[in-house]
C-alpha cells in the first residue's frame, strides 16, 4: 500500500493538490464534532475548483442531505450508499469503482471496525522495527487490548497494545488501518498534521476512513487510474509490486463489474 494525504473533517473542502494549514486545522477541530459533509455544505466550496451548474448544486445539496440523515444513526456502524456516491460524485468515479475497492481491501464484510471506536488493523512487525529504529517514545504502559474481540481482531490489536508500549510512534506507523487499510506512515498524504491525528480520524467513523481514501488516492496519482478503471495500474500503486501474484487487478475487476450490474438493476 502507498501513501496518502490530509483529511479531517476537511477533505472536500480544499484544493487537490493543496495541503491545510495549521491553522485550517485548528479552525476544524475547534468545530467540534461536525461531519466531514457537514463543513462541506456549510462552506459550499468544491473540492476541485470546478464551478457547478445549479442542476449538479441541487443534486449534490440532495445527496448530502440523505447523508446527514443517515449519518446520525450509522456514522459509527457502517458507509451507506450515499455515503459512496457523495464521495464518488466529488472524485468523478463510478460507484462501484470504489465499492470494489472497499470489498477487496475490506473483505466480504466491508468492515472498517471491529467493534464501535476500534478500527480493523494489520499490524506489521517488520515495519515497526524500521521505524523505531528512527527513535520515539514509549506510549501507555496501562493501555490495554479492547475488550471482546476474538480470532484475528484480537491478535492484531494485542500486538499493536504491545508495540505501542515500546515506542507509540512506530507502532501506529507500522500498522496498516481500517477498511482500506492505509498504512500510518502515509499519514501526511491523508493530509494529517501527524500520526497521531491519523490514528483518530480512524477511529472516528468509516465516513472518515473513506475520506482518508480519497485524500489518499487524490494524492498519490490514483485517481486517474479508478476513474479509468485501469484496475492492473491502480493496483500496482496501491498493493505495490507484488499485486499481479494476489491478482488484486482481477479481483477488483471482477468486483467493479459486480456493482456495476447491481447499480444497473437499481435504475
Amino acid at each position: 500500500m502507498k501513501p496518502p494525504l490530509e483529511v479531517v473533517s476537511l477533505l472536500l473542502l480544499t484544493l487537490l493538490s493543496l495541503p491545510l494549514s495549521m491553522e485550517a486545522r485548528k479552525s476544524v477541530s475547534q468545530q467540534g464534532e461536525k461531519s466531514v459533509l457537514e463543513n462541506i455544505i456549510e462552506t459550499g466550496d468544491d473540492a476541485f475548483g470546478v464551478p457547478a451548474s445549479d442542476e449538479a448544486d441541487s443534486s449534490l445539496a440532495e445527496l448530502v442531505e440523505m447523508v446527514e440523515n443517515a449519518d446520525s444513526i450509522t456514522r459509527y456502524t457502517e458507509l451507506t450508499d450515499a455515503d459512496f456516491l457523495l464521495v464518488a460524485k466529488e472524485l468523478g468515479v463510478e460507484l462501484a469503482a470504489i465499492k470494489a475497492v472497499a470489498l477487496i481491501e475490506a473483505g466480504s464484510s466491508m468492515k472498517g471496525f471491529y467493534a464501535p471506536g476500534v478500527p480493523v488493523v494489520n499490524f506489521q512487525q517488520s515495519m515497526f522495527n524500521r521505524f523505531k529504529s528512527k527513535g520515539g517514545s514509549p506510549g501507555p504502559k496501562d493501555e490495554k487490548v479492547p475488550a471482546g474481540l476474538s480470532g484475528y481482531a484480537l491478535k492484531e490489536w494485542t500486538q499493536l497494545v504491545k508495540a505501542r508500549k515500546q515506542n507509540l510512534r512506530a507502532a501506529n506507523m507500522g500498522t496498516f488501518w481500517g477498511m482500506f487499510q492505509i498504512g500510518g506512515f502515509n499519514y501526511s498524504k491523508c493530509g494529517c498534521s501527524s500520526v497521531d491525528e491519523f490514528v483518530r480520524l480512524m477511529g472516528v467513523s468509516e465516513l472518515e476512513q473513506l475520506e482518508l481514501f480519497a485524500a489518499f488516492i487524490m494524492n498519490c496519482g490514483m485517481l486517474d487510474d479508478l476513474r479509468k478503471k485501469n484496475w492492473a495500474a491502480f493496483a500496482r500503486k496501491y498493493n505495490g509490486a507484488g499485486y499481479a501474484k494476489r491478482g488484486y487487478h482481477t479481483r477488483m475487476a471482477n468486483a467493479y463489474k459486480k456493482f456495476a450490474a447491481e447499480e444497473k438493476k437499481k435504475k
